[in-house]
């Protein structure tokens, strides 16, 4: 029997989520949580019969046609006509895991009470969550800054029995899906296209989907990283606490001590050294690797305040009598930290191919690109071409986003995040930077091999023999992009 998770105001966490993705829960409204929605809703409904002064969005027009008002007997025309006209996605499809964190952040905003939506809305938005039904969302089309429009449109299209969803591997018009579980299309009340298009939804789920990703890369990048530092007989001096110590900045202490960690007890590790000292891509681990964790932590906390708060406008208070017009769409929060995320997984990346060229350099006793017979066979020399191209790649994609603006909707929404561009950037470069580790992984259990009959620690030499499972050694050449992708799997799949 499924698991249940209730939508409620209790503090959501980034644990929280990953549990609901990855053991399949389905969603259900707290009873609190159906109170607060029902209670705005119904304030909301009050107010409209009761005044005649213009509320933005619920009775006159959006954007800068916001001084136009909107008769009462149009009130539902004017959301349906907001959720089609806003539906201007363009380019590549936006992936399903990506669509349905949206479909969980969204119903998570809309449980707090202040957006005034139908209880229905929300439960036919759950109803899409917990049977896999994925509406088709585009990658581009929002700047941003009035929320993410153009996605969430798309998002919500399906709810009024339009444009088009994933279900069970088919892409369907959702008006053939609503009919297969003889659902009505939602009929909008005042204001719900509004909630449903303004907040950001688009920008978040991407950076709760990256920022899980990421921190799984984090972790994985010390343990690979660890693996090459023994593969090229390096020095664990650096890696000794008292450095780190007299400069204690958290993810710096954090990386040199899981690096002692993996290593203990490696004859390799332990063995008298030649040299004096190893190159910066092994020697200053703790300070690359433990900066992109602080960047890392940072955006954590950026995101955990965003998946927890009202981002539509207006936002309506009940116990107060108030509708309020203001500005908690605006992605410049999340551009920002979009954008230092890209950067701090860009230089995993980037300090991974580095190491992965010294492995192949023929230097300290290892045979050049890693292969017994070299000039017949060329071994893992194009693994690192393969990496190099890919880190240039996410240093071209770490220009930044969020500095860029252009004003619309005739200068009323005059300066805008582009968060949803850095948000699609960074997607592209924690994917890159998981294919660098992988190349990374390939060419440090290779170079092991050539140490033997020496042992690397017992975490180090488990990994070895469960990554030897699906990789064998490389005795003569291959095509390697097969072991490419089996070792993208291999990090994809296991614990560390």
């Amino acid at each position: 029997m499924a698991q249940i998770h209730y939508i409620s105001s209790e503090f959501l966490s980034l644990e929280t989520i990953e549990n609901i993705l990855k053991q399949n829960y389905t969603l259900a409204l707290s009873e609190d949580a159906e109170k607060r929605i029902l209670r705005c809703h119904e304030y909301l409904q009050q107010k409209i019969t009761g005044t005649d002064r213009s509320i933005y969005g619920i009775n006159t027009g959006f954007g800068s046609l916001c001084d136009k008002k909107i008769s009462p007997a149009d009130l539902e025309q004017l959301q349906r006509n907001l959720v089609m006209s806003h539906a201007c996605g363009t380019g590549a499809e936006v992936p399903q895991e990506v669509v349905k964190l949206m479909l969980l952040l969204k119903i998570q905003s809309l449980a707090y009470g202040h957006s005034g939506v139908q209880l229905q809305t929300v439960k036919r938005l759950i109803d899409f969550f917990n049977r896999d039904i994925f509406p088709v969302v585009y990658q581009l089309g929002s700047l941003g800054a009035s929320g993410d429009l153009a996605p969430l449109a798309h998002l919500s299209l399906p709810l009024l029995g339009m444009g088009e969803v994933h279900y069970q591997g088919y892409k369907l018009a959702s008006q053939h899906v609503l009919e297969m579980f003889s659902w009505e299309p939602i009929a909008l009340k005042a204001k719900e296209g509004l909630a449903l298009l303004n907040g950001t939804q688009f920008m978040s789920a991407y950076g709760v989907y990256t920022l899980l990703m990421a921190k799984r890369l984090s972790r994985q990048a010390d343990v690979v990283g660890a693996l090459s530092l023994d593969a090229f007989d390096g020095r664990l001096e650096p890696f000794n606490q008292l450095i780190h110590q007299v400069r204690p900045h958290k993810g710096q202490l954090q990386t040199a001590e899981a690096v002692r960690q993996i290593l203990a007890g490696s004859a390799m590790a332990t063995r008298e050294k030649e040299h004096v000292q190893d190159p910066y891509s092994f020697r200053c681990m703790p300070q690359v690797h433990g900066a992109s964790k602080d960047a890392l932590a940072y955006v954590e906390q950026v995101f955990l305040t965003e998946i927890n708060a009202v981002t539509d406008n207006p936002n309506i208070f009940p116990d107060e009598d108030e509708i309020i017009s203001g500005g908690n769409f605006h992605g410049q929060p999340l551009a920002l930290a979009l954008d230092f995320m890209a950067i701090a997984v860009a230089e995993l990346g980037s300090i991974s191919e580095r190491r992965t060229y010294q492995l192949i350099s023929g230097l300290r006793g290892l045979p050049a690109f890693l292969v017994a017979e070299p000039g017949l066979n060329s071994g893992y020399m194009i693994s690192q071409y393969t990496a190099a191209s890919v880190v240039s790649q996410s240093k071209q994609l770490c220009s930044p986003a969020s500095v860029d603006s252009i004003p619309s909707s005739n200068n009323q929404e005059d300066h805008v995040s582009m968060g949803a561009n850095a948000a699609t950037k960074l997607y592209q470069v924690v994917h890159n930077t998981e294919r660098v580790l992988a190349i990374e992984l390939m060419n440090a259990a290779q170079a092991m091999e050539f140490r033997r009959p020496m042992q690397s620690s017992t975490p180090l030499e488990q990994l070895i023999a469960d990554y030897r499972t699906v990789v064998p050694f490389v005795s003569t050449d291959r095509v390697l992009h097969d072991d490419i992708q089996q070792s993208i799997a291999f990090l994809r799949e296991r614990a560390f």
